[in-house]
């Protein structure tokens, strides 16, 4: 099993002269140690179940990971994940592509069907009905994959998306992971199935997630496709893990690495989150001899 970081909580030490500072020392950290994937959220403002104000520190995240590619050189870079309703999805393409261009081939498309309502009312984005939603998601994955075929140039007709010409130059290093996140098993896991390399699940328990990998495996069986092709990601929560707990974490995870969960992602707690990473590193190697 691989440990994943994601920074929801970006209100750092220092205030806001104080960020792009420490995002750099993240940056220093996560490449020591050793760690598989760095995420950012997607949001305009801080979301509620983090049980911060929406008037919270909140930045752009594609900007913020074309900074953090440059301050390292191994990790893989996403969010955690894209609204579908906050990029038009051939920009969104073009965005991503630029990221893994400047990254070295680093780049991954995380994407789900959006849920703030109160930061799309807030700037004016359009929020769509949820059955709209998803399949707007549907178009957004098909757009991404004709964006990323160089072969294939030509328009896409959807329902809701309409483009005359899907060219994308540079094609990106290496076609971008797509993770789909969610575990909604009639539409999301059936969109993984169909569409994604990995998925992203909570850590509500050990019997929930691999009630949700089984009706995963049932929609790739329908489809006809391996299921073991795609990437099995947990958020760790319920509660999240703390440095000084981290031998009790890697216990807890053994369980899921044994449902063949590929990756464990952790979110640091604290204003200074290059230290907390630093704390957390052992686990990576600690996780990696589990399953």
């Amino acid at each position: 099993m691989k440990l994943g970081i994601h920074l929801p909580f970006l209100d750092i030490d220092g205030g806001t002269a104080a960020i792009s500072g420490e995002l750099a020392r993240v940056g220093a950290a996560v490449e020591n140690a050793g760690i598989s994937w760095l995420s950012l959220m997607d949001h305009y403002f801080q979301i509620e179940p983090t049980g911060l104000p929406a008037e919270s520190t909140m930045l752009e995240a594609y900007t913020t990971l074309s900074y953090l590619a440059a301050h390292t050189s191994t990790v893989e870079l996403g969010v955690l994940v894209t609204g579908v309703t906050y990029r038009h999805p051939g920009l969104l393409a073009k965005i991503v592509t630029t990221l893994d261009v400047l990254s070295g081939g680093r780049a991954a498309l995380g994407l789900g069907a959006a849920w703030y309502e109160r930061e799309h009312r807030g700037l004016g984005v359009p929020f769509p009905p949820l059955a709209e939603r998803f399949e707007r998601l549907e178009e957004t994955l098909q757009i991404c994959a004709q964006m990323w075929d160089p072969d294939n140039d030509g328009p896409f007709k959807g329902t809701h998306y309409q483009l005359a010409e899907t060219l994308c130059r540079p094609q990106p290093l290496q076609r971008p992971r797509v993770l789909i996140g969610g575990g909604g098993e009639r539409k999301t896991l059936r969109l993984v199935a169909r569409y994604g390399d990995a998925c992203n699940l909570f850590t509500t328990s050990v019997e929930d997630v691999a009630r949700k990998i089984e009706v995963l495996r049932r929609h790739c069986d329908d489809l006809g496709r391996d299921h073991t092709e795609i990437d099995v990601t947990v958020t760790a929560a319920f509660p999240r893990p703390e440095p000084d707990r981290r031998d009790e974490f890697v216990s807890a995870m053994d369980d899921y690495a044994r449902l063949g969960v590929h990756t464990v992602i952790v979110t640091p707690t604290s204003g200074t989150p290059a230290a907390w990473i630093d704390a957390m590193a052992p686990a990576v190697r600690q996780l990696a001899e589990l399953g």
